[in-house]
């Protein structure tokens, strides 16, 4: 149970009246080469062995890599942006692949035949729409209002690894090689 006392005051990293780039072509195009490459790769994996990586953490990296690194451009909401379409592409594939095979399964024993490639769709659809429309409220009671109450370990050390790459020099030499 959470106390009022042992919470945090949110503060951003980038103040609310500094105007930086966000949702670019670049952050755009990124993240969806990333999500295509992560999603394809979980899907296999998920399939193969029956469990799945995160990419978070490792789109983040690649995101700074390409971003800061190749184009010489600084900007941790470009970065932040990539990490983020990165990530959900590799969900979307887990929800997939955890899902999909039950339905075929169904399909075959209820005597339906093989789904068509437009209910896989629907289905992907219906769930990723469902996710985002629960996400909003829940927003609002897990990540404000519980800021510094609840753990959230992918997400802190990703924002801990997006930091260290802005804040440049022996932080994100570390990070780079690790």
């Amino acid at each position: 149970m959470s106390t009022n006392n042992s919470k945090q005051e949110f503060k951003p990293f980038i103040a609310a009246d500094r105007i930086l780039p966000e949702f670019t072509i670049t952050s755009i195009i990124l993240g969806i080469i990333l999500a295509v490459v992560f999603g394809a790769a979980n899907a296999y994996l998920g399939l193969r062995v029956g469990m799945t990586i995160s990419a978070s953490i490792p789109a983040a990296v690649i995101s700074m890599g390409v971003i800061r690194g190749i184009m010489k451009k600084e900007s941790i909401l470009e970065n932040n942006m990539v990490q983020t379409i990165g990530s959900a592409g590799e969900s979307l594939a887990a929800g997939a692949i955890f899902t999909l095979p039950a339905l075929y399964i169904w399909s075959s024993e209820w005597g339906l035949g093989a789904p068509d490639l437009l209910t896989i769709t629907a289905i992907a659809l219906v769930g990723g729409l469902l996710g985002v429309l629960f996400m909003i409220p829940l927003r609002k009671a897990l990540i404000v209002k519980e800021h510094g109450v609840l753990p959230y370990p992918e997400g802190t050390a990703c924002a801990e690894v997006l930091l260290a790459g802005e804040e440049g020099g022996d932080k994100a030499k570390t990070t780079f090689i690790g």
